[in-house]
C-alpha cells in the first residue's frame, strides 16, 4: 500500500511543472509522510457547478498547476466537441497566490488547443470577466479565484458563451473531458499565442455601470469601503467617481490585495470580525453607510448605524432594499432568488404585479432566470443588472444601495426606516443561519443522514406541516443535496455548502406586523423563534 502510494507521488512528481510544489511533494516522499500523501493522492479534486475548489498544493487532492493545466485541457476539449473550434477564450484572476499562474497556463492550454484565449490585463473583480465574455463575444470563460475562503485555498470558476456559471450537465461533460487527460505530456502548452486585454475591456465594463442608476437620482450618502484585502478597490472607486457619488473613505489597512488576509480569520464579511477595521472607521468619519466587497467582489455587504453603534444588514436585508427600490424606480422584469433566500422577495414582487421565480442555490441557476430583472442570493450576492453581468456583482450592487441611501438621505429617512416599512406592509420576515464548518466531511453526510432517517416533527413548538428531501427534486427545482421544512409561520433548509467544509441550515420566520409600533414586540418574537428553531434543529441534526 505505503510503495503504491510513494509510486503515484513519484509518478506526479515526474510531470509536475511547478519547482514550488514539486519541491514540496519531493520532501514529503523522502520524508515518507504516508498521512499527507495519502490525503493528497486518494482521489482527485472534483470538478463540478462550482468549478474547482481546494487547498494549494501537490498533487491530486489540492490545487496546483499540474490540476489546472488538466482542468484547461478538459474546457478545450469540451468546447471542441460543442463545435467551438477557433472560439475565444476569456482568462480573469484574482489576487490570490498562484492566480496569475494558474491565468496563463489556462491560456496556454487554450492556444496549444486551437482556440483563442485572452487575458484580462491585471487582478480584477470577478463581475468584469463575466461581463467581458458576453462584451467580446467568447465561448467561455475561466475566472481564478477561491473568492471568499481562506487564504490557503484558490479556485477555477468556468462560465459559458451566455455569461453564466456551468451547470449540468455540461460540469460532467467537462469532468469527462479531464479524467480522459492521461499525460500533461499530451497537452501542448506554447510560451505565446495569446491575447492580453488592454484597459478597454474595463472601461467598457465601467461605461455599463451607468444603466444601474437613475438618471438625476440623488448621489450624496457617503461610505467607508472595505476591499477586504482583495481587488475590488480600483473598480469600485472608478465606479462611483464616475457615478458622481462622494469619494469613500477606505479601510487603509484592508484596501490593497493582500493574498495572506492579514487582519482577518476569514475574509468573507459575514464572518465575526471581518468588518471590525470598517465599523472603527464609520466610528471615526460617522458615513451614510458602510460598503464590503468580498476579495473577488462579486458580493456585496452593507452596514448601517443603529443606535450607537453600526451592525451589518443580512443579506436578505439588502436583497429586499433592493428589490424595493427598483420596483419603487419602475423595473419591470422576473426578480429571482434561490430557495435559501428570504421568501420576502416573491411577497415584494406580488405585490409589484412581478414575476417571481425560486431557484436551486447558486447565481448559475439565478442568471438563467427567463427574463430576469433582479436575482439576489441570502449569501451577499445581487444582480442589478443582468442585461451587463449575468452573475452577482458587488460593484453594481454598490453603487444601487448608496443610490437609494442617498434617496433615502434627502428625505431625511434612513435604510432601516425603509427596512421597517417593508415588514409592516408585508410582515416581519427575520432570517438566520446555524453554519457549521468541520474539518471532517463525514460529521456533514452523518448529520444529513440522522435528518433523513429521523426527520423532526416539529421546531421551537411550530409543527412542520411539510418535510421535502430536494434529492428528489420539485414540480420547480430540478434534484439537489438538500431538505426543507415548512412550518406555521415558518421554514428551513438545511444542505451541504458547495464551496466550503459547512453544513449549513437557513431559517426563516414571519411574524406578522400590524403597525410601525408593534414592530420591536416582533422583531423580539422572531428572535426568539430562530433561536429555538436553530437549537432543536442543531440537536435533531446532532450537530
Amino acid at each position: 500500500m505505503q510503495d503504491e502510494l510513494i509510486a503515484r507521488a513519484e509518478a506526479w512528481l515526474a510531470e509536475d511543472p511547478d519547482p514550488e510544489t514539486r519541491e514540496e511533494l519531493a520532501e514529503l516522499i523522502a520524508a515518507k509522510d504516508v498521512t499527507e500523501l495519502t490525503a493528497r493522492f486518494t482521489g482527485t479534486l472534483q470538478f463540478g457547478t462550482a468549478g474547482l475548489r481546494g487547498e494549494l498544493g501537490a498533487g491530486p487532492m489540492r490545487m496546483n498547476r499540474a490540476v489546472v493545466i488538466r482542468a484547461a485541457a478538459g474546457l478545450a476539449a469540451y468546447l471542441k466537441k460543442q463545435g467551438e473550434t477557433d472560439g475565444l477564450v476569456v482568462i480573469g484572476y484574482d489576487a490570490r497566490h498562484k492566480s496569475a499562474d494558474f491565468a496563463r497556463d489556462t491560456a496556454a492550454v487554450m492556444t496549444g488547443a486551437g482556440l483563442r484565449a485572452a487575458v484580462l490585463p491585471r487582478p480584477l473583480p470577478t463581475p468584469v470577466l463575466a461581463y467581458a465574455i458576453r462584451h467580446l463575444g467568447a465561448a467561455a470563460g475561466v475566472e481564478v479565484t477561491a473568492s471568499h475562503n481562506p487564504p490557503r485555498d484558490n479556485g477555477y470558476k468556468v462560465y459559458l458563451g451566455d455569461g453564466s456559471q456551468i451547470v449540468p450537465p455540461a460540469d460532467a461533460e467537462i469532468a469527462a473531458e479531464i479524467d480522459a487527460v492521461s499525460s500533461l505530456a499530451d497537452v501542448p502548452r506554447p510560451e505565446s499565442g495569446w491575447e492580453t486585454l488592454d484597459e478597454g475591456v474595463l472601461n467598457a465594463y465601467l461605461a455599463r455601470t451607468d444603466a444601474v442608476l437613475a438618471q438625476d437620482s440623488p448621489r450624496t450618502a457617503r461610505t467607508v469601503y472595505t476591499a477586504m484585502h482583495g481587488v475590488g478597490k480600483d473598480v469600485l472607486l472608478a465606479a462611483f467617481a464616475r457615478a458622481g457619488f462622494p469619494e469613500p473613505v477606505l479601510v487603509a489597512e484592508q484596501a490593497e490585495p493582500d493574498p495572506d488576509f492579514p487582519t482577518v480569520a476569514f475574509p468573507n464579511p459575514e464572518e465575526p470580525g471581518a468588518m471590525d477595521l470598517a465599523f472603527a472607521k464609520g466610528r471615526e468619519t460617522d458615513p451614510d453607510l458602510i460598503i464590503a466587497n468580498d476579495p473577488d467582489a462579486d458580493r456585496l455587504a452593507a452596514a448601517v448605524r443603529d443606535g450607537a453603534d453600526w451592525r451589518m444588514l443580512r443579506g436578505d436585508e439588502v436583497g429586499a432594499l433592493l428589490a424595493q427600490h427598483l420596483v419603487n424606480r419602475g423595473a419591470r422584469g422576473t426578480f429571482a432568488e434561490s430557495i435559501v433566500s428570504s421568501s420576502l422577495l416573491g411577497r415584494i414582487a406580488g405585490k409589484a404585479g412581478l414575476s417571481y421565480e425560486e431557484t436551486l442555490t447558486g447565481f448559475k441557476w439565478i442568471a438563467r432566470v427567463e427574463g430576469l430583472r433582479y436575482g439576489y442570493e441570502e449569501a451577499l450576492g445581487y444582480c442589478v443588472d443582468p442585461d451587463g453581468v449575468r452573475d452577482k456583482d458587488g460593484i453594481t450592487a454598490a453603487l444601487l444601495i448608496t443610490e437609494l441611501a442617498s434617496e433615502l438621505k434627502e428625505a431625511g429617512r434612513t435604510l432601516l426606516d425603509l427596512l421597517a416599512d417593508i415588514a409592516v406592509e408585508h410582515g416581519l420576515h427575520a432570517t438566520d443561519q446555524l453554519s457549521v464548518r468541520v474539518e471532517d466531511l463525514s460529521v456533514i453526510a452523518n448529520a444529513m443522514r440522522r435528518l433523513r432517517e429521523q426527520p423532526p416533527t416539529e421546531l421551537a413548538g411550530l409543527a412542520i406541516t411539510m418535510s421535502e428531501d430536494l434529492t428528489k427534486g420539485t414540480d420547480t427545482l430540478p434534484p439537489t443535496d438538500g431538505l426543507r421544512y415548512t412550518l406555521d409561520g415558518a421554514r428551513v433548509i438545511v444542505r451541504p455548502s458547495g464551496t466550503e467544509p459547512k453544513l449549513k441550515c437557513y431559517l426563516e420566520v414571519v411574524v406578522p406586523v400590524g403597525s410601525h409600533a408593534e414592530l420591536s414586540t416582533a422583531h423580539a418574537r422572531a428572535a426568539e423563534l430562530l433561536a429555538a428553531i436553530k437549537r432543536d434543529l442543531s440537536a435533531a441534526a446532532g450537530i
